[in-house]
């Protein structure tokens, strides 16, 4: 497992069911938990963790995690669905407040409309959960991936506003999914509130952004990439599988793109992290083993 200098590079995951069922990355030995996280460890220096959208992460499996992997290993956590206005699985939600639903409610699989003193009380479980984590020196960002109904709004930047009053010393990172929010002066807007608020603006390469060119403004100490493929077709299509919608895999001259934006973020930033969550069996691995490696050689004067 190698860095290039500030810059570390990872995926979005390292359990993903096709990835497993490949039998690309890991050896036919390795078939517990454990085992892929510490052999994932060897390979990256960062992992993102997405089982956290769907549940509650727990303190047991935070300290499993800090146990499992090297110092320097870094977790990014991604938001709970209910902390980012997604629709939430019912029995997700924690017993407490669970019990305070209507019957009607109960009855559903997922809600969507929560009161706001529930997601406060949720983000405070969220980030106790996180705790051995954060001790170890091993949490990177929290990740708050905003739907595409989270447009530019008083509404959204007070919620961010309030993100970062109730999570003061740990790195926040946003990823915007309606392209307003990268009109010229929505873009300069949010710039200029995220850098005020120290929030890391996520630059993204995926199928809603034209021409694939996202924009990498660095707000933060932490600087913050993730690239999710360019499978149009398939992202926009209905009842399309998700693991199909993340079916791309990169070429040497995208990656290339890519690596000079990476670079000359790193230039104004502590730290940067690349997250590759294209996770189509071992498509998201090959890329960033490849973006590691060319990323080491490039030439310094391109920064």
């Amino acid at each position: 497992m190698t860095t290039t200098d500030n810059i570390f590079v990872g995926t979005a995951s390292w359990t993903d069911k096709t990835l497993i069922k490949s039998g690309a990355f890991y050896p036919p030995e390795i078939d517990t938990a454990e085992g892929r996280l510490r052999f994932y460890a060897r390979h990256f220096g960062t992992v993102e963790v997405d089982s956290t959208y769907y549940a509650l992460p727990s303190e047991k499996n935070a300290t499993l995690w800090v146990e499992r992997t090297p110092p320097e290993f870094v977790f990014h956590i991604k938001a709970y669905s209910m902390l980012t206005g997604h629709p939430t699985l019912v029995k997700t939600i924690p017993r407490p407040l669970r019990e305070e639903l209507p019957e009607e409610a109960l009855a559903q699989s997922q809600i969507k409309d929560v009161p706001k003193a529930w997601v406060v009380k949720t983000l405070d479980l969220f980030q106790t959960a996180l705790t051995p984590l954060k001790a170890a020196g091993k949490l990177g960002c929290i990740l708050f991936q905003f739907p595409p109904w989270f447009v530019p709004s008083p509404r959204a930047y007070a919620w961010m506003e309030t993100l970062r009053e109730m999570l003061p010393g740990h790195d926040v990172a946003v990823e915007f999914r309606n392209t307003k929010w990268l009109s010229t002066t929505e873009m300069r807007r949010a710039t200029d509130f995220l850098k005020n608020q120290g929030i890391c603006y996520v630059a993204v390469d995926a199928p809603w952004i034209p021409r694939w060119e996202g924009p990498a403004p660095v707000t933060a100490p932490v600087a913050y990439v993730r690239l999710h493929g360019r499978n149009r077709k398939n992202w926009f299509k209905k009842g399309m599988e998700t693991a199909q919608r993340y079916r791309y895999l990169y070429t040497e001259a995208e990656l290339g793109a890519w690596t000079v934006k990476v670079r000359q973020a790193s230039t104004a930033a502590q730290k940067t992290f690349v997250l590759f969550n294209n996770c189509f069996e071992d498509y998201g691995i090959r890329n960033a083993m490849a973006f590691r490696d060319l990323l080491c050689c490039l030439p310094r004067s391109t920064a």
